[in-house]
């Protein structure tokens, strides 16, 4: 009983509160994680730094395999999410429970199968990704523990966006915040203090993510979460059409980027290792700045999911446009200070290298000014599909305004003999209409807030001899001013 009040709360809260609140507020802990899972790329690389420039390049060799992986608990984590806040949205709550089993098990799977595929052709795959003969040993060691937490890399994803979806990323952020911090601290631990070097930093962020899966995991169980059940992993083919439909986008951008970074790694080849470090280390910069504009935009996922679901769709549409506007502006300011500040940027990793320096800045200022085309407000990239689809959807209740004037009488029916309600007047704060009590006293609750209307009717058939009338039946639905409504 108490999950079930804690659910109906949780779905109350996301389909009335205002939609710029709801957004800001989710997108906090939103940000924090992109930041954080960007510290992960960002912390090895300015530890590994200290290595030498053949190490460096070795992560960024490496980091198209890490795009992999993240594709994966990106594809399983917002194809599952996406249908999860929608039957949430719905208050189906047992479809959304396994739903969130099968997407977790199957990216612990995948990331299984990957992983040891990986470790069966590492040397093969090293020169693949785009290694030297400098950078091949660097980048065999580094790969082997990002191999081995692959399935661990991938479940975390999928749990951080799950909870992200269920409108909870507090309990994302918490998880993502242990990994990240774990991994900071072991890096120079394992690299410096136990002179393990680059297969060091590879094994801190193996660590750090089993932690982190394991807080995530721990996460779901609480207040009003979904919990991760085995017994509710079901895979059929109507489950993973969802997760492909909800997360094809983001496995074909991950991967498309992951292709990207390969071969940049082969061009860059050609002029020694001190190219493929100055952009590892600008990949990593720019992976950071438009972390933060994503996380923003990942804040509006459960607010469109949870009212999609509902059908307010005018709410989805409403916090869309904020997001892209207000993400529009930061990026354009965070673009003009990595431009001027690109040389000192890039020292931070490389200060005793003026090759790399000079390559990564230039680099770097070839790649900022991108930043508010292809970042623009993060649901752009991760719910345009939901979206389009909102926009099309069109409520079978819902006739446009101008189609009768109000106050129109309302019908409920379709049973002989319904009762008639024609009392309707405007709502002071959207403009919508809401049903008031005509004296009758028999099944008419009116609701003022914005335009959702919640209607108790009782209807008797005609020609019932002294049965009990039928039982009392609720719809929600949102009307505009002129619009009718009728079962």
């Amino acid at each position: 009983m108490k999950k079930t009040d804690e659910l109906n709360e949780k779905f109350i809260h996301m389909t009335q509160a205002p939609v710029e609140r709801l957004v800001c507020g989710l997108a906090v802990p939103s940000i924090l994680i992109m930041l954080i899972s960007a510290l992960y790329n960002l912390a090895d690389t300015w530890f590994v730094g200290r290595l030498g420039t053949s190490a460096v390049a070795a992560v960024g060799v490496v980091f198209p395999l890490m795009a992999v992986i993240q594709a994966m608990g990106f594809f399983f984590g917002h194809g599952s999410g996406n249908s999860i806040s929608r039957q949430l949205g719905a208050q189906n709550t047992e479809a959304a429970a396994r739903m969130a089993a099968t997407g977790f098990f199957s990216a612990l799977i995948a990331g299984a199968v990957f992983g040891a595929a990986g470790l069966a052709f590492q040397d093969g795959l090293s020169l693949a990704l785009g290694s030297t003969g400098t950078i091949l040993p660097y980048a065999r060691e580094y790969m082997r523990f990002i191999l081995i937490g692959a399935p661990w890399m991938a479940g975390s994803l999928v749990l951080n966006n799950q909870l992200r979806f269920q409108g909870s990323a507090v309990y994302g952020m918490v998880g993502m915040i242990s990994g990240a911090v774990l991994n900071i601290a072991l890096d120079p631990l394992f690299i410096f203090v136990l002179d393990m070097g680059v297969t060091g930093a590879s094994l801190a962020t193996c660590i750090s993510q089993f932690i982190g899966c394991a807080v995530l995991l721990s996460g779901c169980s609480r207040k009003g979460n979904l919990a991760i059940n085995p017994k509710n992993f079901a895979p059929s083919r109507s489950i993973y059409r969802e997760v492909v439909r909800g997360g094809l986008p983001s496995l074909l951008r991950q991967g498309l980027g992951s292709v990207a970074a390969i071969v940049t790694n082969h061009f860059a080849g050609l002029y020694g290792d001190a190219a493929i470090a100055a952009i590892s280390i600008t990949n990593r910069v720019v992976m950071f700045a438009g972390s933060a504009l994503i996380g923003f935009g990942q804040g509006f996922q459960p607010v469109c999911g949870f009212n999609y679901g509902a059908k307010r769709y005018g709410r989805v549409k409403k916090a869309f446009w904020f997001c892209v506007k207000s993400s529009f502006v930061v990026l354009i300011v965070i673009a003009a200070a990595a431009f001027i500040f690109a040389p000192q940027v890039i020292a931070l990793f490389r200060r005793d290298d003026p090759e790399v320096i000079r390559i990564g800045a230039l680099s770097l200022r070839f790649a900022v000014p991108q930043l508010p085309r292809y970042r623009l407000g993060g649901p752009l990239q991760h719910d345009d599909a939901d979206y389009r689809q909102a926009r099309r959807s069109q409520s079978p209740r819902h006739v446009p305004a101008g189609a009768l004037s109000y106050p129109p009488a309302l019908y409920f029916g379709p049973a002989a003999g319904a009762v008639r309600y024609p009392a309707v007047s405007a709502c002071g704060g959207c403009g919508g209409v809401c049903v008031r009590d005509s004296g009758c006293g028999e099944g008419v609750e009116g609701d003022e807030r914005c335009g959702l209307i919640e209607i108790h009717w009782r209807a008797y058939t005609s020609g019932a001899a002294g049965g009990p009338p039928p039982e009392p039946r609720m719809t929600t639905a949102l009307l505009e001013p002129g619009a009718v409504f009728a079962f």
